[in-house]
């Protein structure tokens, strides 16, 4: 790239998913933050999938596809109820807002000083 050429830059919605493309960005989003907060908890219990399995009844192989971000087996209510057999004391909550006050992504341009 050479001093004269121009650089864009598109400023992110705050949702990864609605920027690329996703047809359910705000599903794969809750998703992914929810999947976040079981690994967080499997990583502060210091839990194995086996262990997690024989303490919460859920199949080891579905804590392994969590770890591994693949959550299309995955809805949120089933999200919500491993999060909350792993660690009951969580507490989930949303806060809904019209798409109108969403930020919708933006385009700038600006230039690259090297």
């Amino acid at each position: 790239m050479t001093d004269n050429e121009k650089l864009e830059i598109t400023r992110g919605s705050g949702n990864v998913f609605r920027d690329v493309g996703f047809p359910n960005p705000d599903v794969e989003q809750a998703k992914g933050m929810l999947s976040a907060e079981i690994i967080k908890v499997l990583n502060r219990l210091k839990l194995s999938v086996r262990k997690a399995q024989a303490l919460t009844k859920v199949q080891a192989a579905d804590f392994s596809r969590i770890r591994n971000a693949d959550l299309k087996r995955f809805t949120i209510d089933r999200l919500i109820t491993i999060l909350g057999k792993l660690s009951p004391e969580t507490e989930v909550s949303m806060n809904v807002r019209s798409r109108s006050k969403r930020r919708q992504p933006r385009q700038q341009q600006s230039a690259l000083a090297c």
